[in-house]
């Protein structure tokens, strides 16, 4: 409560309710502006969080060029070894098309031998559903074959796709000579003769900086006399 509210209070110009009124207003305001604190922490406790800022230290797992090196061989060398599991793929594939016309010429062989039998013994039902089951296997295994072709097909086309890999790795190795260009260009532009040994120290605060341990004038100029010898 004020002093204004005090003396209205006291010469019967506020009443007790109008005041109870008025107080949570304050107390709303106080929490608003509370309210408004904690949110700024917050999206400046968010930036630091998801590392906006400071950025991360310049470690192995952060260097930049050395990530898309990383990334570059891993992915050559993952790259290789699916290319070498596709070439084991086609390999079966093509031994098992090779077995499959093994089994198609005996199959013809049986046909050929039973279509003789028919026709010689035409009362022998035998002869006859042989026949049938040679010619239906014949059918299925030149589906297999057909198969067989069309997976060797579906191989080589991946294979092809794969080739999107080594662009990549071009375009990503094309980034890291720019990136390491830059990287000389900016460390030759920044070089000194004057080692850093031989410099003079820095002054960690200076007056009006937010902090208590402020450097006093005596030591600023000592710290001017020392740039003038």
């Amino acid at each position: 409560m004020t002093q204004e509210e005090l003396d209205a209070l006291m010469a019967g110009d506020l009443d007790e309710e109008t005041l109870t009124d008025q107080e949570p207003q304050k107390e709303d305001a106080k929490f608003s502006s509370a309210n408004e604190e904690e949110s700024i922490d917050a999206k400046n406790y968010k930036v630091n969080a998801e590392g906006y800022w400071p950025p991360p230290p310049p470690t192995s797992d952060h260097q930049v060029v050395n990530q898309l090196d990383t990334v570059t061989k891993d992915s050559e060398k993952k790259a290789s070894e699916i290319f070498d599991k596709l070439e084991g793929i086609n390999e079966y594939i093509l031994n098992s098309e090779e077995n499959i016309n093994l089994l198609v010429e005996t199959i013809k062989n049986n046909i050929n031998l039973f279509e003789k039998l028919t026709n010689n013994f035409t009362t022998i039902e035998t002869f006859k559903k042989a026949l049938q089951q040679n010619q239906d296997a014949l059918q299925k295994a030149e589906e297999i074959i057909s198969d067989l072709q069309m997976s060797s097909d579906e191989i080589m086309m991946i294979m092809d796709i794969m080739q999107y890999q080594d662009i990549h790795r071009q375009k990503i190795e094309r980034v890291i000579n720019v990136m390491r260009a830059l990287t000389k260009y900016m460390n030759g532009l920044f070089e000194s003769s004057i080692d850093d040994s031989k410099r003079v120290s820095s002054a960690t605060h200076l007056e009006g900086d937010d902090t208590e341990d402020v450097v006093a004038n005596d030591d600023i100029e000592a710290l001017i006399a020392q740039f003038g010898k």
